[in-house]
């Protein structure tokens, strides 16, 4: 699984003109399944999320992580982190995990997370969402359970 992570002081989704999801201070977690992926791929990126020091300690140093502050996450699925975009000027989505076992994968992150912190909210799976954000520092961060290295996805 693959996760853009930013950290924010505020963000929001809206479908439809109505917002769904809205949060202070915390994480949003663009979040994508790829084909093979599995409930241990998002067991795993859920407990890395949960625990990545990005957050300023009394120091200003990055030692924080969204469960030691008692911030929030926004959890959007968002299939294009999964693009192949090695060649042409148009992005390929095979390594995306097909919709059914994509949503399957985010409900279950979803629900995992839940579990663990008390503010979750969400885009909708398979919507057209608008995302709105004010990214914190910037920090962003791209996170993945695969082995491949960032920049050198095999498919």
């Amino acid at each position: 699984m693959i996760s853009l992570l930013q950290r924010v002081s505020q963000a929001s989704v809206t479908v439809e003109h109505e917002e769904i999801g809205r949060i202070g201070k915390g994480l949003l977690v663009l979040l994508c399944a790829e084909r093979n992926d599995t409930e241990k791929e998002a067991d795993q990126l859920l407990e890395r999320i949960l625990n990545y020091r990005v957050f300023s300690d009394e120091n200003g140093k990055m030692n924080r992580s969204v469960i030691s502050t008692g911030g929030d996450l926004l959890i959007v699925p968002q299939f294009t982190l999964a693009a192949d975009t090695k060649s042409g000027t148009r992005p390929s989505f095979t390594p995306a995990a097909p919709p059914d076992i994509g949503k399957k994968l985010f409900d279950y992150f979803v629900s995992q997370a839940k579990t663990r912190l008390s503010e979750i909210q969400t885009g909708q799976f398979g919507a057209d969402m608008q995302v709105a954000l004010v990214n914190d520092g910037p920090v962003t961060f791209w996170l993945d359970t695969s082995n491949r290295k960032q920049g050198l996805r095999q498919t």
